[in-house]
């Protein structure tokens, strides 16, 4: 894991940790943390994919699974934050910044949120 990364890494996973603390720790490990649902995925056999925290060459990525099936969860996020996203689920970052990791942090728990029971309970 580049050193450079170790702090923006170290800050993110807290993030993902802290706000999803009913997901269940799939993988956690040097430069990668993955969490997925208490529950399986509707029609599989097997837990949903609920986040993702791991460090690249360029950057530390954030995936937030719940954002690709309910993009609603994203309504009110900052110009800022939304500069950081790669795609429907994942924001890349290169340093912490206090302000987007405090944003970050309440769309993890909002994510969290929609994510504590099956995706029927949430209307998907």
């Amino acid at each position: 894991m580049p050193d450079a990364f170790d702090a923006v890494f170290a800050d993110l996973r807290t993030v993902m940790l802290d706000q999803a603390s009913s997901m269940v720790v799939t993988l956690d490990a040097p430069g990668h943390l993955v969490l997925k649902t208490p529950w399986n995925e509707p029609g599989k056999k097997e837990p949903a994919w609920f986040g993702m925290v791991q460090v690249k060459k360029a950057y530390v990525s954030y995936h937030l699974m719940p954002l690709y099936a309910l993009p609603a969860l994203l309504d009110g996020t900052s110009p800022e934050l939304r500069k950081r996203m790669q795609g429907k689920s994942c924001f890349n970052f290169k340093k912490a910044e206090l302000e987007l990791l405090n944003e970050l942090t309440t769309l993890t728990r909002r994510c969290a949120d929609a994510y504590a029971g099956p995706l029927e309970a949430t209307g998907c």
